[in-house]
């Protein structure tokens, strides 16, 4: 039976209450704080904050009639089982984790958009919440309405299978880490999920997509793939840019496609 929050209850890991979240359904779940306040005025330019707490920064926007949630998960599966849980105990059915990705495969251009349709398991937090035999799905509906808006958009995306893992060293076949050392079980490991047909590298889908499932609530994901980077003086890194790889912009062309996000910050662009 679902564990409901009373309408006075705080949260305790995310700071917030049924009252804050004003009904919401509807959660737009990035990993870095850093991009919920662009994400949710880019949603509503009267877009409001709500509270921040831990890893959790919280806006909300209205949309269409219905008030959204715009919410800072942090790095990783652990922190996902934090946000969903919580979320789901003030309501909260629907998510859509927005951020950047890695890409494996030669067709993903660097600015091309990720739906993730599944996730391979290679995370430790949703083998909490089901056996490994039980996939990584994304809910049907939304996995398609991103793909639709993507074509009406007429943003490059590409639908697929990621790799979640806990680490984003070894767990990623990356060697350059201060040690350098990958297992012997995970050496190879690229060359075979690319083989497989796999789309790119992240952290978060796998547990978002089993937890949902489980729960009886909905998830999808979009990640974009990654160029220049944007440093914001009043932040705690910096942020990458994505734009397609054949093109090529100027700094005044790349600031001016990112002033609906970084007009809220003090910033410069490094090429």
């Amino acid at each position: 039976m679902p564990h409901y929050a009373l309408p006075h209850e705080i949260m305790y890991h995310t700071g917030l209450s049924r009252e804050m979240t004003e009904g919401a359904r509807y959660a737009l779940v990035p990993g870095d704080p850093g991009r919920v306040e662009g994400l949710a005025k880019a949603l509503d330019e009267k877009a409001s904050f709500v509270c921040s707490h831990r890893d959790f920064t919280t806006w909300k926007a209205r949309v269409s009639g219905e008030t959204v949630l715009v919410m800072s998960t942090g790095m990783g599966g652990p922190c996902v089982t934090f946000a969903v849980e919580e979320l789901a105990r003030l309501g909260v059915t629907s998510f859509i984790r927005v951020g950047t990705t890695g890409s494996i495969q030669e067709d993903l251009n660097l600015g091309d958009l990720v739906i993730n349709k599944g996730a391979v398991r290679r995370d430790g937090a949703s083998r909490a919440y089901a056996p490994l035999a039980y996939p990584a799905m994304a809910d049907m509906r939304i996995t398609l309405a991103l793909e639709e808006a993507a074509r009406e958009l007429k943003v490059p995306c590409k639908t697929g299978i990621s790799i979640s893992t806990d680490s984003f060293w070894p767990g990623q076949e990356r060697y350059d880490s201060f040690s350098g050392y990958v297992r012997k079980n995970l050496q190879g490991s690229l060359a075979e999920y690319r083989a497989l047909g796999c789309t790119n590298f992240e952290m978060e889908n796998a547990t978002l997509f089993t937890l949902t499932s489980v729960l009886g609530l909905s998830a999808g994901s979009l990640c974009g793939v990654v160029i220049a980077v944007v440093h914001r003086f009043n932040d705690v890194e910096d942020k990458w840019v994505a734009a397609e790889k054949t093109g090529v912009y100027t700094a005044e062309e790349i600031l001016k496609i990112l002033d609906f996000q970084e007009k809220y910050y003090e910033s410069e662009l490094i090429l």
